[in-house]
């Protein structure tokens, strides 16, 4: 599906207009799309840098910003590839830590819609093509690709020998094309397991580890679990991680929540079970500090948005968490920052397609109002719905028509208790431009 992506260069939304029309296969996962456009391009996935390919349902952008954070302290250039963007397209693109510039960007674009006149490529598969073909001529260390949905049939999964593959939290999340179970969803991820490559995670149930067993033993790839392969704990305000090779000792990240630290831990196990890209200690101990993530538990900065809402000295929150274990991330935040029950005021907007029940239940006890928006370009769920859902909950809310009225109305209340803007990534991109705090 098409993420309405626009830019102020006008070489490079020339290309996003001809993005946005491409035809909606785009919703049918798949690997032959990709392939024939790959092929037309010169197989341009076969000359990446050493690739660190990550797959999940939750934490995938943190740890791979964990990953860019102890490579960059390392003194290696790294491209990276994550998705959706929030402000600006070029977010999904990084060239050697770097946003990719409007020109290579609508050079690269350009190139790659007029090999897939006949092919018909989605937007995600086409947007997948423009970075390789991008990194393949740029040249770099190593080479971060996050998966977009799923694992098995998704666009990243040409890569056919990445240096190493990681998997991060399940849950349940885009059940229409992964199933309704975590099983399921395991065994789509799992999916980029590569015979000889290891194949890092986190620890899971017995029966969703069961699955990603059989996975990787179906293609001859060594599975490294936590709590097998390697481990780590959070001990006085320190992470601490050991494997086969020895223990390290880090900094608790200073991305906010609680679920962090095992991101990091991943990204550092990652690091330290792949042979291709030598990594030191030094660096890895760096990186929790070193990483950035906007939108995952973002405190917001002064800015417009900040001043509407008339939140000088309050507690603002950004996080476009929007799945029932996303919503457990929150409230452990919350329970984690001493948030008081039903003094939380939150802002949110949701797309259709998303569970807004399974998402609030954990969140419940702390939210005290709740204002809903729309998200602009979106199927979303009509905030007078989520106002009679929260109201049916005992949350007394406000459905409102745009984030520029709920902003004035958050801060007509007068209230001083802490705020949490929530329930898409789109929406939270939104804020940030609003506050005119664009990601980097």
């Amino acid at each position: 599906m098409a993420d309405h992506a626009v830019s102020d260069d006008p070489a490079v939304q020339a290309q996003l207009d001809r993005l946005s029309s491409l035809s909606p296969g785009a919703d049918i996962l798949g690997l032959e799309r990709i392939t024939r456009l790959l092929v037309a391009l010169g197989n341009p996935h076969r000359a990446l840098p050493p690739v660190f390919h990550v797959a999940g349902t939750n934490g995938k952008g943190s740890t791979c910003a964990f990953l860019r954070a102890a490579l960059e302290a390392d003194g290696k250039s790294v491209h990276v590839y994550t998705s959706p963007h929030l402000v600006r397209f070029n977010e999904r693109i990084r060239i050697n830590g770097a946003l990719v510039s409007d020109a290579l960007l609508a050079s690269s674009l350009e190139r790659v819609l007029d090999a897939a006149a006949d092919i018909g490529p989605s937007f995600f598969e086409a947007t997948t093509a423009a970075a390789f073909l991008a990194f393949a001529e740029h040249p770099a260390d190593a080479c971060i690709i996050e998966v977009g949905l799923g694992g098995r049939l998704d666009a990243t999964n040409v890569i056919e020998r990445p240096a190493v593959c990681g998997i991060t939290h399940l849950g349940l999340d885009h059940q229409a094309f992964l199933g309704n179970t975590e099983k399921s969803i395991a065994a789509e991820k799992a999916g980029i397991a590569k015979q000889g490559v290891p194949l890092v995670t986190v620890k899971y149930e017995p029966e969703v580890a069961g699955v990603i067993a059989a996975k990787a033993a179906e293609v001859d790839a060594r599975w490294l679990a936590m709590g097998n392969a390697w481990d780590a704990v959070v001990y006085r305000e320190r992470l601490h991680y050991r494997d086969e090779h020895g223990r390290i000792e880090t900094p608790l990240p200073r991305l906010s929540g609680a679920h962090q630290p095992m991101n990091a831990a991943l990204a550092i196990a990652m690091l330290r079970h792949q042979r291709v890209v030598p990594v030191s200690e030094a660096a890895i101990k760096a990186a929790p500090l070193w990483a950035h993530w906007p939108a995952r538990l973002q405190r917001l900065e002064d800015g417009p948005l900040l001043r509407a809402l008339g939140a000088e000295g309050r507690a603002v929150w950004l996080d476009g968490g929007h799945n029932p274990a996303a919503g457990e991330v929150l409230a452990n935040f919350m329970a984690q920052e001493q948030v008081g029950e039903g003094t939380l005021t939150v802002l949110i907007g949701m797309l259709a397609n998303k569970d807004m029940a399974g998402f609030v239940a954990a969140l419940r006890p702390y939210i005290g109002h709740v204002h809903a928006v729309p998200i602009d370009g979106h199927a979303c769920h009509a905030p007078a719905d989520i106002v009679a859902w929260m109201r049916a909950l005992g949350v007394e809310g406000h459905a409102h028509d745009d984030i520029g009225s709920a902003a004035r109305a958050i801060g007509a209340r007068g209230d001083n208790g802490p705020l949490l803007i929530t329930g898409s990534l789109y929406l939270a991109g939104q804020i940030l431009a609003l506050n005119e705090q664009l990601p980097d």
